[in-house]
């Protein structure tokens, strides 16, 4: 096996695991990063991968790798710079194993990550919720499966692995119903459930049975849904409900906007920002303002607030017919 190999295992054992300590979340997120990168530099080098060397893996190869996530796998600059995170975590850990390849390492480390523009979330309103969750068909198993998950995910605003990482004894359906999650950052939280959504889930237990600490969304083998699949499964929803609610045509949904619709949901209702952060599990307020940005019916109660400055409206009167002639066009 070549240096590649050993490394990265190390790198996972010792260094996530061992001395980061890191959360089950992150862990999955980087074995992803590598075995697409690990896959991609074997296609191109034609070799095995337990054959991939330092030289095999250097920054012109990186870079094509992450030009490769945007234009192949239309990722978004967001998930290509949390790749490059990754591999830069990683090189940085094979940079005090391996002196010999320094200059492959550092020409890896130098590469920075991508700026992109902030544009605004996108989030469903009720009509397009209602739309895209009565699209499921409640006479299937699978429909009523996808029916109770996507009404959870965006009353409680859960991410997609923590939404898939949920069991039965993550929801307490009794007094004070709520479900417990531990997610990004080892944050603990609970959120509670209205009596709508407690009513499905309870259907929903009800038929799918099976032990307390089995996934509360499984798949028809009994497996937890993986990120695709739900992602898949939403996509579905969306071009059915399309049909008959054609402003979703307009817009690109993901299982992230659910959770973006959730907090929009919260913010219109006029709840406080600090109690969405805590909500969604942010670690920083700061974090949550993009709601903010994204909502025009507080900027318009912002408006409404403030005194109209009595500007008359001036009108232009061009000196030449020709310049009359133009300004009309």
């Amino acid at each position: 096996m070549s240096a590649i190999g050993p490394t990265l295992e190390a790198f996972f054992i010792e260094r996530l695991v061992g001395q980061r300590r890191a959360s089950p979340h992150t862990i999955a997120s980087y074995r992803d990063t590598f075995r697409l990168l690990i896959s991609f530099a074997a296609k191109r080098c034609r070799r095995p991968p337990w054959q991939l060397n330092f030289d095999d893996l250097d920054a012109e190869v990186v870079g094509t790798f992450l030009d490769y996530l945007e234009t192949e796998r239309h990722n978004s600059v967001r998930t290509r710079n949390v790749r490059l995170v990754a591999i830069r975590s990683f090189f940085s850990f094979a940079a005090l194993r391996h002196p010999e390849h320094a200059g492959t390492i550092g020409r890896v480390l130098a590469i920075s990550p991508k700026r992109y523009e902030r544009n605004l979330v996108t989030y469903l309103t009720a009509t397009e919720i209602e739309a895209v969750i009565d699209a499921c068909d409640t006479a299937k198993w699978v429909g009523r499966r996808d029916r109770a998950m996507l009404l959870l995910a965006v009353e409680t605003g859960l991410r997609v692995s923590e939404l898939i990482g949920l069991s039965r004894d993550d929801v307490a359906l009794e007094h004070g119903a709520h479900i417990h999650v531990v997610g990004k950052g080892r944050k603990e939280r609970r959120t509670p459930l209205s009596e709508g959504t407690v009513a499905v889930l309870r259907v929903w237990i009800a038929e799918r049975r099976g032990a307390p600490s089995d996934p509360l969304f499984p798949t028809s083998t009994g497996q937890p849904l993986s990120r695709d699949a739900v992602e898949h499964r939403l996509a579905h929803y969306v071009e059915i409900a399309s049909a008959s609610c054609l402003s979703l045509t307009k817009k690109r949904v993901s299982a992230h906007t659910l959770r973006h619709s959730c907090a929009m949901r919260l913010l219109q209702a006029g709840n406080d920002i600090t109690v969405i952060a805590l909500w969604l599990g942010h670690e920083q307020v700061s974090t949550t303002s993009i709601y903010l940005h994204a909502d025009m019916t507080q900027k318009e109660r912002a408006l409404a607030r403030t005194t109209s400055l009595g500007v008359k409206p001036g009108r232009y009167r061009p000196d030449d017919r020709l310049l009359a002639f133009l300004e009309a066009l």
